[in-house]
């Protein structure tokens, strides 16, 4: 469908939960081919803001139109919110807007059979509506889109029972089947094997091409390089947003020139105040040498100092007094250029355990069966100091591998043997275990009673979870927030063999970043299994396991 050049533009925004302000003077437009990827730490007000420009949430200053006004804007939210009972033809209807049109449109239709003369031209607006979003023939589009994304079966099926790579193509589907101008798009490659991450990407190039717009939020950077035009920062220390043009590695290039030049200009500042400081320094010291000089050689002439010296002493005192004066004056007029502010860096570290044995676990013949899937049979050697990625689509036995290779799952045939000494720490079970009602610094004192609370404050600070995240009901905090509890664990935690499955889900662009580093430094055994490209490029590995319909191969 030809698109007709529409856009949304917000201007002078403020956002934020009262009393907190995220951002002020937030400005950006988005249309006519335009995509923006937003970008920024967690709790930065990513998902705030997108939540205003979908109309969900009112800004706390400035405004947000569409042009023209009938301009069909979707959201699809970062955690899909199923409905009880709801099935999948509903879930799409609703995320489409088009049972909202529906509804209006049949409470219109009611209306004509009375005396309002506005009926009929209400009824009209919402029937163009309707048409527009594509309610006429949804249901017939339905299941070839869902086809098309691995999701074939009947429309009745239920959400709730959908898995959460399921439910991450189900997205996909509301975005095929959607007629929406501007796409706000919060996470969506959260859960998406490489198959999903191309049609997402194919898809959005498309719809640029045809005249559509985007505000993208994502933590994958290669998918942020392939469908973004320019990238706004939301930066929480200055509570501004910054825009850079250009996709994400020219954003990338930018904003560590920006901050080189912010350092320099600051690093300048000073240097050229402590040289004028200094020299008013040196030029009173002078003085002062100048006088008790001048006063000793009257001593010995034998000149009545209080004449000549008096005389010599207050005018040696008035010359350099002033230039002293007039260099600290320059220096207090230079213009104050701050310090750049940084925020938060993860000072990531693993607590060393004993080396283990040279053989970590060992599979030989091992198979799995569960239902219709058949993982195996496998033969694969971990060996300590081993780095393997694990890929694969989603479905294909990934996790299932994982649960083999941890002893959480028996093999219904062949044989599992784990090495001495192997010390796991595998960030899903660290999750876990953090949820409750405790607090979440209350759930460190009571894993590790003999650290000192503040310690663990300062442990849980450098994870970017400050003071009122930690006062928090552990159970309450955000999948970013708890996984960066789980990293926090394997720093007071000793372990030899490190497990992430998807570590990178959730987690802000900073930590992905600073996290990549800290695992490529890590000397034990690493186990990794992730879509996302970059981390997969960054993190130096010795060998990858390719998972594909249930058979493990080296890729």
């Amino acid at each position: 469908m030809t698109r007709t050049g529409a856009s949304l533009t917000a201007a002078g925004l403020t956002i934020g939960h009262d009393p907190v302000v995220l951002a002020e003077g937030v400005d950006l437009s988005v249309g006519t081919g335009r995509s923006i990827g937003l970008v920024g730490p967690n709790g930065s007000g990513k998902t705030t803001l997108l939540r205003v420009l979908a109309g969900i949430d009112q800004p706390r200053r400035g405004t947000v139109e569409r042009s023209p006004r009938s301009a069909r804007v979707g959201y699809l939210e970062q955690r899909t919110r199923f409905g009880s009972g709801e099935t999948i033809a509903q879930w799409i209807a609703r995320i489409t807007g088009v049972a909202a049109a529906q509804a209006a449109l049949e409470a219109a239709a009611a209306d004509l059979a009375t005396d309002d003369p506005t009926a009929p031209d209400r009824y009209a607006d919402h029937l163009d509506r309707w048409l527009a979003l594509g309610g006429a023939d949804l249901d017939d589009r339905l299941p070839d889109a869902l086809g098309d994304v691995g999701l074939a079966g009947p429309t009745s099926t239920a959400v709730a029972s959908l898995s959460g790579g399921q439910a991450a193509r189900l997205g996909l589907v509301a975005l095929t089947v959607g007629r929406h101008d501007i796409h706000l798009l919060d996470e969506p490659t959260n859960d998406l094997d490489a198959a999903g991450l191309e049609w997402l990407e194919s898809f959005l190039t498309r719809e640029l091409a045809r005249g559509a717009g985007a505000v993208v939020v994502s933590h994958d950077r290669a998918f942020l390089e392939a469908v973004t035009t320019d990238i706004v920062e939301l930066d929480p220390l200055e509570q501004r947003a910054t825009g850079f043009s250009g996709g994400y590695a020219a954003y990338v290039r930018e904003r560590e020139r920006a901050r080189r030049h912010a350092e320099q200009a600051y690093e300048a500042n000073q240097a050229e105040r402590d040289a004028l400081r200094g020299r008013a320094r040196t030029t009173r010291e002078w003085s002062a040498r100048g006088v008790r000089r001048s006063r000793s050689e009257l001593d010995r002439k034998g000149i009545d100092p209080d004449k000549i010296g008096r005389r010599a002493r207050a005018e040696s005192a008035e010359r350099q007094g002033g230039r002293a004066a007039r260099l600290d004056a320059a220096a207090e007029r230079l213009p104050v250029v701050a310090r750049p502010r940084t925020a938060w860096e993860l000072r990531y570290s693993i607590g060393a355990a004993p080396r283990s044995g040279t053989q970590v676990v060992q599979l030989r013949g091992a198979t799995v069966e569960r239902g219709p899937f058949r993982l195996g049979p496998v033969d694969l050697d971990l060996l300590y100091g081993d780095r393997v990625a694990i890929v694969g689509p989603n479905g294909a036995g990934k996790t299932t591998l994982l649960a083999v290779l941890l002893g959480r799952l028996a093999p219904t045939a062949g044989t599992v043997t784990r090495g001495a000494g192997v010390v796991v720490g595998e960030i899903d079970q660290a999750r876990a275990a953090i949820g409750g009602d405790r607090s979440l610094v209350d759930a460190f004192q009571r894993w590790y009673p003999t650290t000192p609370p503040g310690d663990v404050r300062t442990l849980l600070a450098k994870f970017g979870l400050g003071g009122d995240d930690v006062l928090r009901p552990a159970g309450e905090l955000s999948p970013g927030e708890l996984t960066r509890a789980a990293l926090a664990r394997f720093q007071l935690d000793g372990v030899n063999l490190l497990v992430l499955d998807e570590p990178t889900n959730h987690l802000d662009l900073p930590a992905i970043e600073q996290l990549e580093a800290a695992l490529d430094r890590y000397p034990g055994t690493l186990v990794l299994v992730s879509h996302d490209r970059r981390l997969l490029e960054a993190v130096r590995f010795t060998r990858r396991w390719q998972v594909d319909a249930g058979r493990v191969t080296p890729a």
